[in-house]
């Protein structure tokens, strides 16, 4: 009986036939006045869906952010629910950023939420937070390489307070004189090295978030090494919007820049509804064009 495809197999299929943009789904409450929806459950949910048509067939990843859609309560969820069984019938890879961690039965709780084929809210990848050690993530993990999912482990991000959790230096572990953010991404990579068929995935399943502001090198992340095999995918935000230029990917992530998934957010939804499809086959374009 054969399995579930895996999700890097999956996401290399995406990079080759849309290249590495990932639309964000994010309705702030000024982006749905502008789009002339009322902040609402209905909203939020109309929103989405629009950004979902506007995607599919243009890009092949969307990410929503689960905030915008938790704060309408369970209202908000009925509508997050519809938004990502549309954007999954329309063949898009949904990464659902939702940055849960935990411990024990709540953090597996956490996966089955999201991850769990024919679950409400089910995605195909989840964004995670590791920071009480990549052991407490790892029956999500597991959870992952079982169902065909992804996940996305946090690892260096952009908000200035985290650098001083991120540039720590561990002590008592295996990873001993490593920066935490280092230790997540050569944690992730070994994993993906260690699963029984690595060999043959152009892409591994877990992967990190780097932002594309960051200073990675500062975060104790070498950009120079050989890359891992299979390649880590990197969920990078910073693109657009927040300042980072696609032009310089590659100098901003080095070995790292096969496995690139270019985030953005409001940078396309700011054109509007009735312009975010233009700028998102502009937009990959572009990105298409930065890479060599």
């Amino acid at each position: 009986m054969t399995g579930p495809v895996a999700f890097g197999d999956r996401l290399h299929g995406a990079f080759e036939r849309y290249g590495r943009l990932c639309v964000g789904i994010d309705p702030h409450a000024s982006l749905l006045d502008q789009w002339g929806l009322d902040d609402t459950a209905a909203g939020v949910r109309e929103f989405g869906l629009r950004v979902v048509g506007a995607a599919a067939g243009r890009a092949g990843i969307v990410k929503p952010q689960v905030a915008f859609y938790e704060r309408h309560g369970a209202a908000g969820y009925i509508a997050l629910e519809r938004v990502l069984a549309e954007a999954r019938d329309a063949g898009l890879l949904v990464i659902a950023d939702v940055k849960r961690g935990d411990i024990g039965t709540s953090v597996d709780a956490y996966g089955e939420a999201w991850l769990r084929p024919g679950s409400g809210l089910e995605s195909d990848a989840m964004t995670v937070s590791a920071f009480q050690g990549l052991g407490s993530i790892e029956s999500v993990m597991r959870r992952a390489d079982a169902t065909g999912k992804g996940l996305f482990v946090l690892s260096a991000t952009s908000n200035p307070e985290a650098a001083a959790i991120q540039r720590a230096v561990l002590q008592q572990s295996s990873r001993e004189g490593s920066t935490v953010a280092g230790a997540i991404c050569s944690g992730v990579a070994a994993w993906n090295a260690a699963r029984e068929d690595a060999a043959d995935r152009p892409l591994g399943s877990v992967g990190v978030v780097l932002g594309a502001t960051v200073d990675l090198a500062a975060s104790g992340i070498d950009v120079s090494a050989d890359p891992a095999e299979p390649v880590l995918p990197v969920l990078a935000p910073g693109f657009g919007h927040q300042g980072a230029d696609v032009r310089d990917l590659e100098a901003i992530y080095g070995t790292l820049s096969a496995g690139v998934i270019v985030s953005e957010s409001r940078s396309l939804l700011g054109a509007g509804p009735d312009g975010i499809a233009e700028a998102i086959v502009r937009r990959a374009d572009e990105i298409g064009a930065a890479r060599v």
